[in-house]
């Protein structure tokens, strides 16, 4: 088939190319769901809008959601994109406990746990906590920042300076 934009150049031409062929699946047509790395393992394609609830082990009340945009398995983990995870009290009254967002991060399914190089926003209750290089362990309830904290309480200090 001839290309139907003969004079638009090689880059444009290629880019033209690839939106004729791309699917709604959201794969080029002539390209598998998975492939083969050159380690010989094979790699998923991507998943978009992606949710995972997750449970407490005895009664099923919903303890955490994690949710990003795009999400890539690495090994037994996933790199997520645009990640949101908003944790529950666990309880029957299923009230959020905090929420945490951060552009791109590394979740670990066998810990529970997540970390990321870039930004994080903390949220709970009185208190806002940003910064950067972080991990999240939802076991320990623990958020540990290594670069640029800040840290915003929203509650009235009394007597703080006495």
């Amino acid at each position: 088939m001839p290309f139907p934009f003969p004079r638009c150049s090689a880059l444009l031409r290629l880019a033209a190319l690839a939106a004729l062929a791309w699917t709604s699946g959201g794969r080029l047509l002539s390209q598998p769901a998975t492939k083969p790395d050159p380690a010989g393992e094979r790699v998923s394609a991507p998943a978009f809008n992606w949710v995972l609830p997750l449970f407490t082990d005895k009664e099923g009340f919903r303890s955490m959601t994690l949710r990003g945009s795009e999400v890539r398995p690495i090994g037994r983990n996933i790199a997520v994109t645009d990640l949101s995870i908003t944790t529950f009290s666990g309880d029957a009254a299923a009230r959020v406990d905090s929420i945490l967002l951060s552009p791109t991060a590394i979740f670990f399914p066998k810990e529970n746990r997540a970390a990321g190089e870039k930004s994080v926003r903390f949220i709970r209750g009185d208190i806002e906590i940003n910064g950067s290089d972080w991990i999240y362990d939802h076991a320990a309830k623990k958020l540990s920042l290594r670069r640029e904290v800040r840290v915003t309480f929203q509650a009235q200090l009394n007597d703080i300076l006495k």
